[in-house]
């Protein structure tokens, strides 16, 4: 390994997903000088891996399940999906894994890229070692920001190394369907695995160690969920643990605590995520490598005054859009700290302060149907303290939703803090409903009184009027 000089900037990130990248683009924007190191595809995660090819998976399955509940267009979609051109236009939503699109945008707001490993080496340091076997010495004037996100977590099981199991990565960028797929997990990535395999012709096997599908969202979302893979033909199996895997020729076999032996081509583990800083240098400056980092809420790590770590590796938000909303407020704080800014606004609601990721966190689940929820549950609104009142609608008592899909079948939860009268939490479940959660994170987020809700009229028919039955199902309770 050659070592070259150190070269200084304002400001070295490490990691080039969407949360690093929008850390290096805050930063650029304020005028300060940024590195980004990446030792893999610039874009991250979520560009190959993750978000954007798996809703290029679901995308054709969604719309062809609308389409068959339209009147007068449902005979037209009877067949299947076209699984080689649904594969071809994933592939065209990740370029091919190639990143020269992502290189180009960082070019263009001026940032530097290295590729290679980054690793903290001391205070304010990082040494890069290069695929040419050179190693580059960064050195940070102000900050250092960890954006290195996390990786599938895969459980200790008997036989796991033989079996090479698919994880979230496997699974988004497979070039084949699978004839039998078992999926492991009860959670989001699990979830929509299962119903984008499912309807691309694998025979799904969901094996769910827990008593539900989607365990973080209100009971009801998981179990109208899992009521929809069975009736399009996965096998849906909760209470239900893998105790060992094994491959015998071509087959996977899965046997479980309940006696059960699960045969398939391919079997994914969506069990988890770990973070991606085991190999960082953390010991270098005196945390815990591989361990989740602890951030205030300006997203610096507490107890430096130089080192920040954003997105996932954070633990508040496993999330692209919060990791994303993350990346903006450090990158404010970062800018307002090397410009001598006196005080930060560290505020609730200041332009440094990443409150919304305490208790206002919006999510989609690209299932069908969609399960979207912003805000507390009932059970974390009432584990928490607060005096509240949940009401319940049938999203079919909705105009717009007899619209949008003959025999709409969907349910929303409204949970408000009835001593604030605002609404804590918002949980929709139903064909189409992950375009309207973020008018409850507006709700939400924006502490908006139920009675000045009661004003915002949703336009009529649409599948927004359910915020009306809402309203009126918490007034008239």
């Amino acid at each position: 390994m050659t070592e070259t000089e150190s070269i200084a900037y304002d400001v070295v990130v490490l990691g080039a997903g969407p949360v690093g990248e929008n850390v290096a683009d805050r930063a650029r924007a304020a005028g300060l000088s940024t590195a980004v190191v990446e030792s893999e595809l610039v874009g991250g995660e979520c560009s190959y891996w993750a978000c954007m090819p798996s809703k290029a998976l679901l995308r054709p399955a969604i719309a062809r399940a609308d389409a068959r509940r339209v009147p007068g267009l449902s005979a037209a979609v009877q067949g299947p999906l076209d699984a080689s051109a649904v594969l071809a236009h994933r592939d065209w939503f990740t370029s091919d894994w190639k990143d020269d699109g992502q290189l180009a945008w960082l070019d263009g707001i001026g940032a530097d890229f290295h590729r290679g490993h980054g690793r903290l080496a001391g205070p304010r340091t990082v040494t890069v070692d290069g695929p040419d076997g050179e190693r580059k010495v960064l050195t940070a004037r102000h900050a250092v920001a960890v954006c290195t996100g996390t990786r599938a977590l895969l459980p200790g099981l008997p036989g796991i190394d033989q079996v090479k199991p698919w994880t979230s990565r496997e699974a988004t960028s497979a070039h084949a369907v699978p004839g039998r797929l078992i999926v492991v997990g009860g959670g989001v990535v699990a979830a929509e695995m299962a119903t984008a395999w499912q309807a691309l012709g694998s025979r799904v096997t969901l094996l769910v160690r827990g008593k539900g599908l989607l365990p973080r969202m209100e009971p009801f979302a998981g179990e109208l969920v899992a009521e929809a893979l069975a009736e399009a033909g996965a096998d849906v199996r909760t209470g239900t643990s893998v105790t060992a895997v094994s491959r015998e020729g071509s087959t996977v076999v899965a046997l479980t605590d309940t006696g059960d032996r699960v045969e398939a081509d391919e079997i994914l583990f969506a069990t988890g995520r770990a973070p991606r800083t085991d190999d960082l240098g953390l010991e270098t400056v005196g945390l815990e490598p591989g361990g989740w980092i602890e951030v205030d809420d300006s997203l610096r790590v507490v107890g430096s005054d130089w080192l920040y770590a954003v997105g996932d590796v954070n633990h508040r938000a496993l999330l692209t859009h919060q990791g994303k909303y993350q990346a903006r407020i450090a990158g404010a704080a970062i800018a307002a700290r090397a410009t001598g800014v006196p005080v930060l606004e560290t505020d609730p609601w200041g332009a440094h302060s990443a409150t919304a990721d305490h208790a206002s966190v919006p999510q989609c689940v690209f299932t069908d149907p969609e399960a979207a929820a912003v805000g507390l549950s009932l059970a974390e609104a009432e584990q928490a303290g607060h005096r509240v009142r949940a009401v319940d609608v049938d999203m079919a008592s909705v105009a717009g939703a007899g619209l949008y899909a003959d025999g709409y079948r969907g349910k929303a939860r409204m949970v408000v803090d009835l001593d604030r009268e605002i609404v804590l939490g918002l949980t929709l479940v139903g064909p189409g409903v992950g375009e309207l959660i973020h008018s409850a994170t507006v709700a939400v987020v924006g502490q908006v009184p139920v009675d000045r809700l009661w004003h915002a009229v949703p336009s009529y028919p649409t599948v927004s009027e359910v915020w009306l039955r809402l309203l009126e199902a918490y007034r008239d309770a």
